[in-house]
C-alpha cells in the first residue's frame, strides 16, 4: 500500500483544496492529511476562520482523505513520515523553489503539486471583503465563534 502525506490549514474549504487532495490521492492508496492546529497557525501568524475540530470534520467528509492528524509544529514531518509509513509527502508548488523540505527526501519521495489556478483562501477572503466592507472589517459571522 502506497501512503501519501500532505499538510495544510484547509480553511474555507474550496475547489482548489478538493483538487489538491484528489491529485494527492491519485499518487497512492492511502491519503493522510496533517491539519494545522489553531495553536500552530497562531505561531505562523495565521488565524483560521473555522476552528481545528470543524476543519477536521470537513476533511474527514472528503472521499479522498483516509486519515486526518494534527500538525502541531514544523519539526514533526520526519516523525509523521516514520509513524505513518508515508512513501510520499505532497506539498503545494509554492514551496518548490525552497529547500526547506529537502531533508524529507532521505525518508520518502517529495512531490510538489501546482495550486488550482484562480482560487485560493486568500482570494476568497479578499473577494468577500470587497463585497461586504464595513469600516474595512469583514462582517461575515464566524460559525465557530462563541457568540
Amino acid at each position: 500500500m502506497k501512503r501519501i502525506l500532505t499538510y495544510g490549514t484547509f480553511d474555507l474549504l474550496h475547489f482548489g483544496h478538493i483538487e489538491i487532495l484528489r491529485r494527492a490521492k491519485e499518487l497512492g492508496d492511502y491519503l493522510i492529511v496533517a491539519l494545522s492546529t489553531d495553536e500552530f497557525n497562531a505561531t505562523k501568524g495565521k488565524k483560521a476562520y473555522h476552528n481545528y475540530e470543524t476543519r477536521k470534520k470537513m476533511l474527514e467528509a472528503i472521499r479522498y482523505v483516509d486519515l486526518v492528524i494534527p500538525e502541531e509544529n514544523w519539526e514533526q514531518k520526519i516523525n509523521d513520515v516514520k509513524e505513518y509509513k508515508a512513501d510520499v509527502v505532497v506539498m503545494g508548488s509554492d514551496w518548490a523553489d525552497s529547500d526547506r523540505f529537502d531533508y524529507l527526501k532521505e525518508y520518502c519521495n517529495l512531490i510538489f503539486l501546482p495550486r488550482t489556478e484562480g482560487i485560493s483562501t486568500s482570494k476568497i477572503k479578499e473577494d468577500l471583503k470587497l463585497q461586504n466592507p464595513v469600516n474595512g472589517v469583514d462582517q461575515i459571522p464566524n460559525p465557530d465563534s462563541e457568540n
